[in-house]
């Protein structure tokens, strides 16, 4: 389905909890979370499920799970199951920090898992359990592992680029991405909630990071990489992976934007920054039918705003945080 400006909207992120096990600097209270979700207002996994089938009837044909941390949410791979059942879904794959993911991997696999990104914004074990609160990187790096081994296609790692953390890590991550079949992707900082940590000046650009990888390596045109997204991707040459850039501070792509989201309590958004929401939970609650609910998600795809305005911040009116509405 296209949206009011063209755009083929094929691809749903779900969050499926707003509960996370580590407690990331940008993104979680070191306390964690007073107003988690309660057993009440959280989606069950088999109206997820509905809802994905639903979905599918206006032309969505991707699904991410999302979180929180997806892997803390029980019996994520009957979901994953349910909706590689639908017959309808052609890439299914989830975004998680790592650390549970190793030893649910063949699960995971069996269930019909496409794909997996990770998390990792710093190699160094200390730095890493600075930035995570409580992270331990041995185990995502373990769990990295496992999915090349079990040959998740492909696999994919997000590192937010934070001026004065991680900066001077870049050609560590890159060399993963020459040494292994690995998708290292540099994202740029956000303004993704009103914690303190998010600084102006700790923002880079993807084309300072782009410019230190070309000094090192010979930056080609890529190979095809499944689900590909926002990011400008290079091969390195005579490397196995690729290294990609995301911008949405300093070069905006949100005119090839094809998703749109939906919240652990069910609430449907179009952009992550758009305050707009389609509540499908009290629709469901109410005993909406299918086609009551067809036409939320066609609202919501309707409602799809031309483009983000993140670089004027988060803004307080603005009540959810990233946790709570999927990275």
């Amino acid at each position: 389905m296209l949206d009011c400006f063209g755009r083929d909207i094929n691809y749903l992120r779900i969050s499926i909890t707003d509960r996370c096990n580590l407690r990331c600097l940008y993104c979680m209270p070191e306390e964690g979370i007073d107003d988690k979700l309660t057993h009440s207002s959280i989606l069950s996994l088999e109206d997820m499920a509905r809802l994905v089938k639903i979905s599918t009837s206006v032309g969505v044909r991707k699904v991410r799970l999302t979180g929180g941390e997806p892997l803390v949410r029980r019996n994520i791979a009957k979901l994953i199951d349910d909706i590689s059942s639908l017959g309808l879904i052609d890439d299914i794959a989830i975004t998680t920090n790592g650390v549970l993911f190793s030893d649910l991997a063949p699960e995971l696999k069996k269930a019909g898992l496409n794909r997996v990104n990770f998390s990792l914004d710093s190699l160094q074990a200390e730095k890493f359990n600075y930035i995570t609160r409580l992270g331990q990187v041995d185990k995502v790096i373990r769990s990295i592992n496992t999915a090349l081994e079990m040959d998740f296609q492909p696999v994919k790692i997000n590192t937010v680029v934070i001026r004065g953390f991680n900066d001077d890590e870049i050609l560590s991550l890159a060399k993963l991405a020459y040494d292994y079949p690995l998708h290292i992707r540099f994202i740029e900082f956000m303004p993704i909630g009103n914690l303190l940590y998010w600084k102006k000046n700790r923002l880079m650009k993807c084309e300072e990071v782009e410019d230190i990888i070309a000094k090192e390596y010979q930056l080609i045109d890529p190979n095809y990489i499944p689900g590909n997204g926002p990011a400008k991707y290079f091969n390195l040459q005579g490397g196995q992976g690729s290294v990609g850039f995301i911008s949405p501070m300093s070069n905006h792509f949100c005119h090839e934007c094809n998703r749109i989201r939906m919240t652990a309590d069910g609430k449907l958004r179009g952009c992550l920054y758009d305050k707009k929401e389609i509540d499908l939970r009290f629709a469901l609650e109410n005993g909406a039918s299918d086609e009551e609910l067809r036409k939320l998600f066609i609202k919501a795809i309707n409602d799809k705003p031309s483009r983000h305005h993140m670089n004027s911040g988060w803004g307080n009116n603005n009540a959810r945080k990233m946790y709570q509405i999927g990275g």
